[in-house]
């Protein structure tokens, strides 16, 4: 069994594979052991945690007997080994689908897919797409497959995978027969003869991309039969996760805004569309391939000055020298937040949403994000 922080390029790993021994993930583990439980998995390049905290979380508010496992919560393996549920939700990443045999969710749910970890997939996308398309790869006509109409990668790709589960997309842009879709700022569900809408004014979770995370969420509850009641109530009642735009404080009119969970650019992307007030925006880390031009129409739409924290920022210069006439260079939170501070001016906001992995200051995501706060409490 093999961790999922450990590539395939490994020389060990190498070894192992020339011998012809079998490598399997941790989930798969976990998953032979399983028993009659039932499993929504939910993977994609962003609004996985989300998404997957938000189904918990409808979960618990029907009284349903279950736990968060996976990249949230304990692993798979731990929770089945100590604690058994009858349902388990789980986000799951693409490594830890790299090394399924026979791993099966009853529900998958894909976000989308976006470029990301493509240090991992040899620089080449469609190894990328092919590792979240595993999710559906076991499934079978009495399971559900979860996925947006408006995530053009997955749609390009969907007919290029055998998948014989019942699908349930979502979307924004049109009608459905069956699946979720907003219209005339409604959220309409239809499952089997189930029908629901819902204003997504009341949503706890506001912005675009959660406009999505909750239509996902939604269609994989009512897959395990929780009653629009319950699903309503749940996301009138879902509080948002810690690191992912996450309010901290607003000192002399200036918001604060934690993002640091936004580990690629697409995550920046979605942070940045829900910026309605001028931005300083904090970037840079660890860059895991980034193409920058995804978001520079946004950065030159909404950000009046770019502060890079990392060790490296020439990519950041080189992408942005153009539209924003402020960009510096900074080696630790403290020094971001000051400055970003000293550049805003009264209604501004100052958003850490990286766009790379933390690794080169910190030592994960969310110790970025902690010395982001305890950085803006001593303003």
């Amino acid at each position: 069994m093999k961790s999922p922080g450990i590539p395939e390029k490994n020389e060990l790993v190498k070894k192992i594979r020339a011998k012809g021994i079998s490598i399997i993930s941790e989930i798969e583990l976990a998953y032979r052991f399983k028993g009659d439980s039932k499993i929504i998995a939910v993977t994609g390049s962003n609004g996985k945690t989300t998404t997957t905290s938000l189904i918990y979380h409808m979960c618990k508010t029907a009284n349903k007997d279950c736990a968060v496992v996976g990249n949230i919560g304990y692993s798979f393996a731990r929770q089945v080994a100590l604690m058994p549920k009858p349902l388990y939700v789980a986000e799951i990443s693409s490594f830890q689908l790299d090394d399924i045999k026979t791993f099966k969710p009853d529900v998958a749910v894909l976000t989308n897919i976006t470029e990301d970890h493509l240090d991992r997939y040899d620089y080449n996308i469609q190894n990328y797409i092919s590792s979240k398309f595993r999710i559906t790869q076991n499934q079978n006509e009495n399971d559900v497959f979860i996925y947006s109409l408006d995530d053009e990668t997955t749609i390009k790709n969907i007919t290029n995978y055998s998948i014989k589960s019942t699908l349930a997309p979502f979307t924004m842009s049109k009608q459905l027969p069956q699946g979720a879709y907003l219209l005339n700022a409604k959220m309409h569900l239809k499952w089997k003869n189930e029908e629901m809408q819902m204003n997504i004014s009341d949503f706890a979770l506001k912005g675009k991309h959660n406009q999505y995370n909750s239509m996902a969420a939604s269609l994989a509850a009512t897959a395990v039969d929780i009653r629009k009641e319950k699903i309503r109530e749940a996301l009138q009642t879902f509080e948002s996760l810690e690191h992912r735009m996450e309010p901290v404080a607003t000192i002399k009119n200036v918001e604060f805004i934690n993002d640091s969970k936004a580990t690629n650019v697409n995550s920046t992307w979605f942070a940045l569309e829900s910026m309605e007030k001028p931005t300083i925006l904090i970037l840079g880390g660890v860059d895991k391939g980034n193409d920058y031009s995804l978001i520079k129409e946004l950065v030159k739409e909404k950000v009046k000055a770019i502060v890079c924290m990392g060790t490296d920022n020439l990519k950041i210069h080189e992408a942005f020298g153009d539209v924003v006439s402020l960009i510096v260079n900074t080696v630790s939170a403290t020094e971001a937040v000051n400055a970003a501070f000293h550049f805003a001016e009264k209604g501004d906001v100052v958003l850490l949403s990286p766009a790379c992995a933390s690794f080169d200051l910190f030592k994960n995501y969310e110790d970025r994000g902690n010395q982001f706060k305890q950085a803006v409490k001593e303003l």
